[in-house]
């Protein structure tokens, strides 16, 4: 039986490809995209939205969520572009919030936020693989937001994420698949397409072929390669296999796409599917030179060329050196143009595709290391079982040694290139392979007058220029009166209250506090700075939500700065923009984690649209190699605004500092600067578990059960708080058992709801509200009471006498042993321990009262109410507008507010 349907299933594409070969297009070709986002996949998505859709139809596009993005900046930056193109129509899924059980059994609704080793039951856990990535610039924070691009540019459409509602990757692709013959297009890990194979084997029969963009068979890498006769130079990556260069001291085989899932990148290749593979063997052939990057930058008759030519522009200038233009390749949107040359021409007729030389090799990818068989702890697939995961054999390819990190000394050679094959696309005989058909180069443009020397480039700037299925708008466009304001308060001759600067990690409760803080009478609290602790529950491009509430609450003249990626002692030393996850794996990537913090659980849309933003822009005289065209946009980095901030204080003032997530950006300053302390006043901490016998309840850290003592903020960095809790700093501790008594929904949103007077109390609102809904619906939000208490730090901080606080001194110390069952214990110390003032009991009815009370003053309210009141003023025909009539509050603090337009 299942030799007939393959049979007329064969039938069906040759009919089908008959019909293209005549004109007569019946049924256009159903595309499906599994894609990463980063900058080249853009390319690819844009290529094919271009194409005829009679006779190209994209369907679905579903994202790599454990790749070069992050889930909730990911899915959106993905909406935007579709809704520039009009293409609302095309599914979008990421992501999911079931596992894999212990014995391999896939649940209904697998994530993808892990790679198949390391997935188990949660969406938390390591990143073995991930970590080659660096999570800020050059890494994921770069393609979060598009070199700072994204939100510059793209205009914001009705569809967003939203928690429980937003399509999964496997149910996007079930829908897909089901509906009939599919294209697949892979361009991230194989994650998400190997977890449908393996779960879904009834309909692989519906794919009728799968292009690939991964891999390097017999790729010499180009890049890191010396000068002729320099005896100095040290070669880096130079003839490599691969491209990992984060990683290629343990593993240059291997390329990304593979090195991130290599047993997903296994399960896809062992199929049976049909499939055309576009290694950096070709990818390679086709470098972006500098007459296709001028020819791109000088025809720019659509947006979307226009978004593609600033989107090079700024991977240009910030690129790592000045090899650029033999360096940074047509990866996927080559393969997209290959796959539609396939379309047009006929899968097996491979002297026929316009764009690139095909033959037929037969290869594997390789996913452990020999010698196979061993149990040395590296292999979640086989180690510490007596059934090795998913049925595998024993003394199989998959039963050796697994690379367990980009510095695993398994695979380091001293002095040497390192030996680990993980991920390798490795050429191999007929009885150990699957007979894939590679692209092999990209072939030269016919037109031997053009200046364009591939005949790509001329398909691809065809395309994008063209003015068929074209965008309409983008950001700035859409509307008729778009102006970028910057809003600054009146400051002249007020009274300005504590110098505090709010050191966060864009947890939930934190944007809360922010707003708080924005709100206390001016001559109480002045908020000088804020910080932003890039290692604890959101990821680093959530710094536009920092930005965004800034900008709502007129308050454009506060500095933001971006702190460290890493716990202390966690970035590698030999690459130090990367580093392990030891402690940040125990947040959830889905729901109650990641996705929800970096969306504020969809609600971050809502917010006015700020003309700051994090920028990739930067300058020599900050490290970078050159100078950005816009190189004084740069986002600032913590310690240089905390330096600054204690640098302009008046003589003899000294900063407060509140910390509501991890102490890494404290600790760093403290170790960099021996006369802080002469600057700080005083330091609040929201965190820590301070056991007594009246503590009961135990840690917050759900997701390591051997560890029951700790709190969250000391568990993501537990040396960075054993370092501050010794220093000589006057510390307020806030610990779990008071933060605990100000997390009740119900009880903030009873106060709340009686007054919601102004646009921040309505607002704080929803997102309770919507937090009290997930909190009640789906055990995956179990945990997030416990960012309501986070305000409570600033309240105190505040010194609002109506708590009742009681505090105790109590010498107390930090645990940081290496030991995540004991990791970030805080602990009563008699003998080593700092005497800190620890909060033992608050007012907790008269604290919600307080919170509600400020949120609802009518003074220092918001300037623009949300992005929607945003959009009626920019479809105001200009002279209408008054900038006076921008002050939603009755206060005189905003009516001297500069405004005028950026210069982005």
């Amino acid at each position: 039986m299942a030799s007939v349907i393959a049979l007329l299933n064969a039938m069906f594409i040759l009919a089908s490809l008959s019909l293209y070969k005549c004109g007569l297009h019946a049924l256009p070709k159903q595309i499906l995209i599994d894609t990463d986002m980063d900058t080249d996949d853009l390319f690819a998505i844009l290529y094919l939205l271009k194409q005829n859709r009679s006779e190209v139809n994209l369907k679905a596009i579903t994202i790599s969520a454990n790749a070069w993005s992050n889930a909730g900046h990911a899915v959106n930056h993905l909406y935007d572009l579709l809704y520039m193109m009009g293409r609302d129509d095309i599914q979008v899924g990421i992501g999911g919030e079931d596992g894999i059980l212990f014995d391999g059994t896939f649940l209904p609704d697998v994530g993808g936020y892990l790679s198949l080793a390391e997935q188990e039951n949660s969406t938390a856990g390591g990143c073995r693989y991930r970590q080659a990535i660096p999570p800020g610039a050059g890494g994921q924070l770069d393609v979060d937001s598009n070199y700072g691009l994204r939100k510059d540019f793209l205009p914001r459409g009705k569809r967003h994420y939203s928690p429980l509602k937003q399509p999964t990757s496997q149910h996007v692709m079930m829908e897909t698949l089901s509906s009939g013959p599919t294209i697949v297009l892979l361009i991230g890990s194989h994650t998400n397409f190997a977890t449908f194979l393996m779960t879904n084997p009834e309909l692989k029969k519906n794919v009728e072929h799968v292009f690939i963009m991964a891999g390097g068979i017999r790729s010499e890498n180009p890049t890191g390669c010396c000068p002729k006769n320099d005896t100095s130079c040290i070669p880096g990556q130079c003839g490599d296999r691969g491209n990992l260069f984060s990683a290629y001291k343990s593993n240059p085989f291997a390329e990304f796409n593979l090195f991130l899932d290599p047993f997903a990148a296994y399960q896809v290749f062992h199929s049976g599917l049909p499939i055309t593979l576009v290694p950096l063997d070709a990818t390679n052939t086709i470098p972006i030179n500098r007459e296709f990057f001028l020819a791109i930058e000088k025809e720019q008759n659509t947006y979307e060329a226009q978004y593609v030519s600033e989107s090079l522009k700024l991977t240009h200038d910030t690129w790592f050196d000045d090899q650029y233009y033999t360096s940074y390749f047509m990866w996927d949107s080559f393969t997209s143009g290959i796959l539609l040359s396939s379309i047009w021409n006929g899968y097996t007729n491979i002297e026929d595709n316009d764009f690139a030389e095909l033959k037929y090799r037969y290869i594997t990818i390789v996913t452990s290391n020999k010698p196979y068989g061993i149990h040395d702890g590296s292999n979640p697939l086989f180690d510490n079982r007596t059934m090795p995961k998913f049925h595998l054999r024993k003394g199989g390819v998959h039963s050796g040694h697994t690379q367990t990190g980009i510095q695993d000394p398994f695979c380091l050679v001293p002095n040497g290139k390192g030996n680990c094959m993980d991920g390798y696309t490795k050429e191999v005989d007929a009885s150990e392979g699957v007979r894939v058909l590679v692209a092999e180069k990209a072939k030269p443009n016919k037109d031997i007058n053009s200046a364009l020397d591939r005949e790509y480039f001329t398909s691809f700037l065809n395309a994008l220029n063209s003015k068929h299925q074209t965008s309409k708008f983008n950001m700035k466009t859409e509307f008729p009166s778009y102006k970028e304001s910057i809003f600054k308060p009146n400051l002249n001759g007020k009274l300005s209250g504590k110098p505090v600067i709010l050191d966060l990690d864009m947890s939930p409760g934190d944007f809360v506090t922010l707003f708080y803080l924005l709100k206390m009478p001016l001559e109480l609290i002045d908020l000088k700075a804020i910080t932003i602790t890039a290692n604890g529950w959101a990821n680093a491009a959530t710094i536009d939500i920092v930005y965004d509430i800034l900008h709502m609450m007129g308050r454009d003249d506060i500095p933001v700065g971006l702190g460290e990626f890493f716990a202390l002692g966690q970035a590698y030393p030999t690459f130090s923009s990367t580093g392990d996850c030891k402690y940040r794996k125990a947040i959830p990537h889905g729901a109650g984690g990641y996705i929800d913090s970096d969306t504020l659980f969809g609600l971050a849309r809502d917010l006015p649209c700020s003309p700051r933003r994090y920028t990739a822009h930067n300058s020599v005289k900050y490290g970078a190699p050159r100078d950005t065209e816009h190189h004084e946009l740069r986002q600032p980095k913590a310690r240089e605004v905390l330096q600054n901030v204690m640098n302009e204080l008046d003589s003899g003032r000294k900063a407060t500092i509140l910390t509501t997530g991890p102490l890494t950006n404290i600790a760093t300053f403290l170790s960099s600067n021996t006369n802080s302390n002469s600057k700080i006043e005083k330091l609040y901490i929201v965190g820590g578990h301070v056991e007594d016998n009246e503590a009961s309840d135990g840690g917050n850290v759900f997701t390591v059960p051997s560890n029951k003592k700790t709190e969250f903020n000391m568990y993501l960095d537990p040396l960075a708080a054993k370092q501050v809790l010794a220093s000589k700093l006057n510390m307020t501790m806030i610990p779990l058992n008071v933060l605990r008594k100000a997390s009740s929904f119900t009880r903030l949103l009873r106060e709340l709801a009686q007054a919601k007077e102004t646009p921040e109390a309505m607002f704080v609102h929803r997102l309770v509200s919507r937090m009290l809904r997930l909190h009640c619906s789906h055990h995956a939000y179990a945990h997030i009471d416990m960012f309501l208490g986070e305000v409570v730090g600033a309240a105190i901080m505040a010194d609002q006498l109506q708590l009742n606080l009681v505090s105790q001194i109590r010498p107390v110390s930090v645990l940081a042993n290496g030991e995540v069952g004991s990791d970030g214990w805080t602990i009563v110390d008699h003998k080593n321990g700092n005497p800190i003032n620890v909060i033992e009991d608050i007012d907790s009815v008269a604290y919600y009262s307080h919170l509600s009370k400020i949120l609802n003053e009518t003074k220092q309210s918001a300037v623009i109410a949300s992005f929607s009141a945003q959009k009626k003023l920019w479809n105001t025909p200009p002279p209408r507008i008054d900038p006076q009539t921008l002050c939603i509050g009755s206060s005189s603090f905003y009516q001297n507010a500069t405004f005028f337009s950026s210069i982005h």
